[in-house]
């Protein structure tokens, strides 16, 4: 997503989150940024930075989604020559490389509880010890983490260390999602059209027909600003008559009257565990409930058990019986704790 994307928005949800952003980056404090995906929290960590006293040293990102549990730890905190397996070199961890200035870690809530100790010992004491080292070193770190996930209720259930919610969430930053954001979709669309014009250099911009414009207003957008920037761009360079407004857009790119039927459409991995809450029995006492998401996440837990169970912990023929594919299982059972559970 483009940098400059941060400051366009007109309403007051999002500008109170830009603002809230920009009282907080002169503060040492680390912050944590709470979003869907697509609403800018990479792009938020970068306003912080850049406004903060840090902004002429590294700004240092991390995903820790992207990297296997095994290597989340070295990558944070380095590691030395013969460490493990592998390693033939000492290497400075993200830690190290964002010394003086700020540490973006995404997807937060991803990791392990082992990394999260280390990670609190890091940003509590101001020191990290590399793997096979025995003397810890010194670092001036700012830390911004960002996640998608309900991090309290993750420490109520016992996924997260509550001690380092408290130790990151200095300040809390909330971004909303677009579908919220009332009148920012037709700033936004108009910004991705003209930007999307000029790259295919026509002479002017037509903009939207009304029905087209009132189509993007009535989108859900559970991609967010990411998703809003695709479906205009998308738009922009298939209409074929640049003197007329759009009078088209496509929500869904993967929609043909011929797609095969033989290929079942997979469900994002976002939605693989409502896919395993399908196989819920209808016995549950609804009355009972006086919590939506704890009673949800609870079953779902229930259910994913009872079948690794059943399967002799098999991760594959567990995903067949649930009628989710392999990652989309691994998907729920990493967000259940329940990931090492069984073999591949």
């Amino acid at each position: 997503m483009d940098r400059e994307v941060q400051f366009i928005g007109q309403s007051g949800a999002f500008l109170d989150a830009v603002e809230r952003a920009s009282r907080a980056a002169p503060m040492r404090r680390p912050v944590l940024v709470i979003g869907e995906r697509g609403t800018g929290k990479e792009l938020i960590a970068e306003r912080l930075h850049r406004l903060s006293t840090r902004w002429q040293e590294p700004l240092v990102t991390m995903n820790c989604a992207a990297l296997p549990e095994t290597l989340i730890e070295a990558e944070l905190f380095g590691h030395e020559a013969g460490a493990f397996t592998g390693a033939t070199r000492a290497r400075a961890g993200r830690f190290e490389e964002a010394d003086k200035g700020t540490l973006f870690l995404d997807e937060l809530g991803t990791l392990s509880m082992g990394a999260q100790e280390r990670l609190l010992r890091a940003v509590e004491y101001g020191e990290v010890t590399r793997i096979g080292a025995s003397r810890p070193i010194r670092v001036d770190v700012r830390i911004v983490a960002a996640t998608n996930e309900d991090l309290p209720r993750m420490a109520a259930q016992g996924r997260f260390r509550p001690d380092l919610l408290d130790r990151l969430s200095f300040e809390v930053i909330t971004l909303p999602p677009l579908r919220v954001r009332e009148g920012d979709v037709a700033v936004l669309a108009d910004y991705f059209g003209r930007r999307m014009a000029a790259e295919l250099q026509w002479d002017a911009w037509p903009g939207f027909a009304p029905h087209a414009q009132a189509q993007m207003e009535n989108h859900a957008w559970p991609g967010n600003v990411r998703e809003l920037r695709n479906v205009v761009e998308r738009a922009v360079y298939r209409w074929d008559d640049p003197d007329r407004p759009i009078g088209h857009v496509q929500f869904d790119p993967f929609e043909s009257p011929w797609k095969p039927a033989s290929l079942p459409a997979a469900a994002p991995a976002s939605d693989a565990c409502t896919t395993v809450m399908q196989h819920a029995t209808s016995a549950s006492d609804f009355d009972t409930i006086q919590d939506l998401r704890a009673a949800v996440d609870a079953h779902e837990r229930a259910i994913l058990e009872h079948h690794l169970g059943r399967n002799r912990y098999n991760q594959r023929q567990t995903a067949k019986a649930l009628g989710v594919t392999y990652d989309q299982l691994r998907h729920c059972l990493k967000k259940h704790g329940l990931l090492e559970r069984g073999q591949g």
